[in-house]
């Protein structure tokens, strides 16, 4: 007897800022890729189908995208790493480059 068949995992690349196209809310979208694996004996062989998608965290909307986007995505996530969005630098109050006391001339 030969015991086969598949099992899906779940994959989340990354947390974005994006406007749902759902509900029309800036909000949080999870990037997530699904992997399905085809089994023998409970022994995940090979992959055999990945399929990319974001799901807003406001209202649950799921958008199924192509591999390319999610690739640009995962790039753009990876670039605004720091917690600061499109990677721009840190902003303080009072902050001046040099060392410099901003509120003295």
């Amino acid at each position: 007897m030969i015991i086969f068949g598949t099992r899906g995992y779940l994959h989340q690349l990354a947390v974005l800022t994006m406007v749902c196209g759902w509900c029309g809310n800036p909000a949080a979208h999870t990037l997530r890729k699904r992997v399905t694996k085809f089994t023998l004996f409970f022994v995940p062989l090979f992959p055999f189908s990945t399929k990319y998608a974001t799901q807003c965290t406001f209202c649950g909307g799921e958008r199924q995208i192509p591999e390319e986007e999610a690739d640009r995505l995962l790039a753009q996530a990876h670039a605004g790493q720091d917690g600061n969005p499109y990677g721009a630098a840190p902003q303080q109050p009072g902050y001046a480059p040099g060392g410099r006391n901003p509120y003295q001339g």
